[in-house]
């Protein structure tokens, strides 16, 4: 087929034999151009009518490549007749490296949309906004972590093969790796951070220490995962500040995930009382506040003596709920509700008041010492 389509042109050639050999040249190219896209152009529609109108896997990556199988069919064709097109040798010569390059490059070019599309189409069949979705935020991460690996390895095997096809440059990085010296040693230790972060993102993919929309403290600080890159992860924080953390970090040092199994969360209230207080009478009451409570996801509601102090009793409700801002929310109802239900039913059984402290004696003014500033993550306990 390919020697057809060359002796076609090298016909054409010889019909316009009268013109000069450079305009001859560049209607030669013209045409074959104008052939590629009108081939494209028909194959395209022909697979499009195969498909059909379902939507599957090899419709989707046919809508993403078009763009790019025409540029292919474009470099083709002008790399099947440019041997046979009288232009000047050197010009030739030009042309074929810059069509050696682009091949390159559009291959790359391919090779990453077809991982982009193969990847959202497998991400479809989950939701992040779903209420359960643990097993969602589990497969978007691996997704998106091992496509950002995959996308940097094609671009690297891409931008080294276009290399190569300079001799000089061939030469040098042959040079180069067989000196190993001071130059060698400079570009290893430059790269070590980034191939740290590229393996700790491969191992997050496989081992998922953290997913997106996890919640996550680390360094005190409470947050969610929000982006996992190739080299960080940024967590929004509860204040809505960002913490920017490179992914080594969640491959050398301990961290808290509170949502790594489950985003169930067990939230705990801490009450002080007398020794004359009926606990079994505010275990009923207790019970029957996290009951009545939309936040209770149905699972723990109990309350326990804690601790038994010299002055009073310390007891601790425990109520579980879905999420940890359910959680805050249903702790923050516990206590307000039994602390109403004291003051009502058992007033006398409320804890004593601590003694009134003293005035302070007249001093020499002293500078005010600085606001604490510092943020705390959120707790499941008090």
């Amino acid at each position: 087929m390919l020697a057809s389509v060359r002796d076609a042109f090298m016909a054409l050639g010889d019909a316009l034999a009268f013109a000069p050999s450079g305009i001859i040249g560049v209607l030669i190219l013209a045409l074959a151009a104008v052939a590629a896209i009108a081939v494209h152009e028909i194959l395209i529609r022909l697979l499009r009518r195969l498909f059909g109108d379902q939507e599957s896997y090899l419709r989707s990556l046919l809508r993403a490549i078009s763009g790019l199988t025409r540029l292919a069919f474009l470099i083709i064709a002008l790399d099947i007749v440019l041997p046979i097109a009288p232009i000047d040798p050197a010009a030739i010569a030009i042309l074929a490296r810059i069509l050696s390059l682009a091949t390159i490059a559009l291959l790359g070019w391919i090779a990453i949309t077809a991982t982009h599309v193969t990847g959202d189409l497998y991400l479809r069949r989950f939701r992040l906004d779903a209420t359960d979705n643990l097993l969602a935020r589990k497969h978007v991460t691996q997704v998106r972590i091992l496509r950002r690996v995959v996308d940097t390895l094609i671009v690297v095997l891409t931008v080294s093969a276009a290399l190569m096809t300079f001799e000089s440059v061939r030469q040098y990085g042959v040079s180069l790796f067989a000196s190993a010296g001071v130059a060698g040693l400079v570009v290893g230790l430059a790269a070590r951070p980034m191939l740290s972060n590229l393996i700790a993102g491969i191992q997050i993919a496989t081992t998922q220490p953290i997913r997106l929309d996890d919640e996550v403290v680390i360094e005190n600080q409470w947050g969610r995962i929000e982006e996992i890159t190739s080299t960080y992860v940024v967590i929004k924080l509860w204040d809505l500040r960002r913490l920017i953390v490179p992914l080594s970090y969640f491959m050398e040092k301990a961290f808290e995930n509170w949502t790594r199994e489950s985003t169930n969360l067990i939230g705990a209230v801490s009450i002080h009382v007398s020794y004359l207080t009926p606990i079994e009478r505010l275990r009923q009451k207790a019970l029957e506040i996290v009951r009545a409570s939309p936040l209770w996801d149905g699972d723990v509601a109990k309350l326990l003596v804690n601790e038994a102090k010299e002055t009073a009793l310390e007891l601790r409700v425990l109520a579980s709920a879905r999420t940890s801002g359910a959680t805050a929310d249903l702790r923050n109802e516990i206590r307000e509700k039994m602390i109403a239900f004291l003051q009502q039913e058992y007033p006398t059984c409320l804890p004593p008041l601590a003694p009134a402290a003293p005035p302070p004696a007249a001093q020499s003014p002293q500078p005010s010492k600085p606001p604490d500033v510092s943020s705390a993550p959120p707790s499941t306990s008090s």
